[in-house]
């Protein structure tokens, strides 16, 4: 502990924000690091516990606590106060694979478990890692690492999101011969298609992509391996295959609209947004630009959907939440996220409207939406309703083609991930439902274990869960 009373001298800073009301006109990231001044001084608030609870990573009444890849916080928050960036480079990627990923993205359940937060503010761990690692690219620490031998076995991971990436990403670095399929355009999964550009730019995820390729995995897109035909080649071809396809099946928004022009799932919104503003294309899902908007639901999904919405040149937008406002309260405020904040610069309202949804749709005489009817009684102008109500599980034709048990996930045993089929394994969301991207990558990090298990009839890999 390179300052034991840092905690008491150093107030926390986070990283800066862009104004809203500037940031709401382009889709380039928000976030503004820190000084290294600054930074250093942020690093020296952590307390090196005796019992460091932000890397336990645990799940206790069903809320989690702490780090689920157990990340060596306190060691290399010592060496952001020491300003020894390869060291704590070399701590941070001993357990995160993609440290540039969680360090925008991920809600810092270590930040919750932070002892330093009880009776005052957490140490900024999320912006500390996001720090190293950004820091290590732009010195060149980031050099391509591959295996001193290959093992002459081949692997198929299926699903390029965070749990597959992380699962190649382990296995090649054990020698093994890695492809990604990807029945998408272009890999990535939800780093790609699910999350806008402000949150995570999507040049961050093509640099991972290409220095991954560099060290030997080979991606392939455009595959579909719910087809039948696909996957028994897949079977025939590669020693294992893991399954990381998600849980992208949404869950249903309760009304009839088979007729109705209009209705969109929150992760259909945000893929045709990207596809419009990344790589130009020109999807079925109309942008939001001159109608009203409202959004079903709560969340991360919805928060994009908001500041999509904004982006987009909405008329208006509102997102109607179905629990009580008083159940978000924290010390008595409503806590206002990126997209709540955006809102509020360009409208001068909240958007969220607490304990009310949409008990019907109006729509004119061609099945175009017009309105959505609240259950408070009021109809609310509305030509554009995204549902951003959550998932339901996965979706079954990869299930089905590969003939492994299912149910709203992969079936596997607890706590392993070796499926009902042999060689066939599964990681991520499409085994434990719908979760954070930091549990994706630890899901993806201990199917690599097994799977090199496997293979090898032993494994050096470390099981994060």
């Amino acid at each position: 502990m390179g300052k034991p009373t840092g905690f008491l001298e150093y107030a926390r800073r986070d990283d800066l924000r862009r104004p809203p009301e500037e940031r709401v006109r382009d889709w380039e990231e928000f976030h503004i690091p820190l000084p290294q001044a600054v930074r250093e001084q942020q690093g020296a608030r952590c307390m090196n516990c005796g019992v460091p609870f932000c890397q336990t990573g645990m799940v206790y009444e069903g809320r989690t606590f702490g780090c689920p890849l157990h990340n060596l916080i306190p060691e290399w928050n010592d060496m952001i106060m020491s300003g020894n960036l390869g060291h704590a480079l070399a701590r941070l990627l001993k357990t995160n694979n993609f440290p540039e990923f969680t360090g925008r993205v991920c809600p810092a359940p270590c930040e919750s478990a932070c002892v330093c937060g009880i009776y005052g503010q957490a140490v900024s761990n999320r912006d500390n890692e996001l720090s190293i690692i950004e820091g290590a690219f732009s010195e060149g620490l980031m050099r391509r690492r591959r295996p001193p031998q290959w093992s002459g076995k081949k692997v198929c991971v299926v699903g390029s999101g965070p749990a597959g990436l992380a699962a190649a990403d382990q296995l090649n670095h054990r020698g093994h011969s890695v492809t990604v399929v990807e029945r998408e355009a272009h890999p990535g999964g939800l780093l790609t298609y699910g999350i806008p550009s402000m949150k995570l730019d999507k040049s961050i995820v093509k640099r991972r992509l290409d220095l991954m390729t560099d060290e030997g995995v080979s991606f392939v897109t455009g595959v579909d391996a719910a087809d039948e035909t696909v996957a028994r080649r897949l079977m025939a071809e590669y020693d294992a295959v893991i399954l990381c396809c998600g849980a992208g099946r949404p869950r249903p928004l309760g009304l009839d609209t088979s007729a109705v022009t209009g209705v969109y799932y929150g992760t259909e919104f945000l893929k045709a947004a990207v596809e419009r503003q990344v790589f130009g294309q020109t999807p079925a899902v109309p942008t939001a630009e001159g109608r009203h908007v409202v959004i079903v639901g709560t969340g991360d999904t919805a928060s994009d959907c908001v500041a999509t919405a904004l982006r987009q040149g909405c008329v208006s937008v509102t997102q109607l939440v179905r629990r009580r406002r008083e159940d978000y309260l924290v010390a008595g405020t409503l806590p206002l996220d990126y997209a709540h904040e955006e809102a509020a610069a360009v409208t001068g309202a909240d958007p969220r409207r607490f304990s009310v949804q949409v008990k019907e749709l109006t729509v004119d005489k061609d099945g175009a939406l017009t309105g959505a009817v609240t259950t408070s009684g009021d109809t609310l102008p509305c030509e554009l309703l995204i549902a951003a109500t959550g998932f339901a599980g996965c979706e079954r034709g990869v299930c089905e083609a590969f003939g492994v048990e299912a149910g709203d996930t992969v079936t596997t045993a607890p706590g392993r991930h070796a499926t009902s089929v042999e060689k066939v394994f599964a990681a991520g969301d499409m085994r434990r439902g719908q979760s954070l991207v930091v549990w994706a990558i630890a899901e993806g990090r201990a199917a690599a274990a097994e799977a090199d298990a496997f293979l090898n009839g032993y494994t050096n890999l470390v099981r994060p869960l």
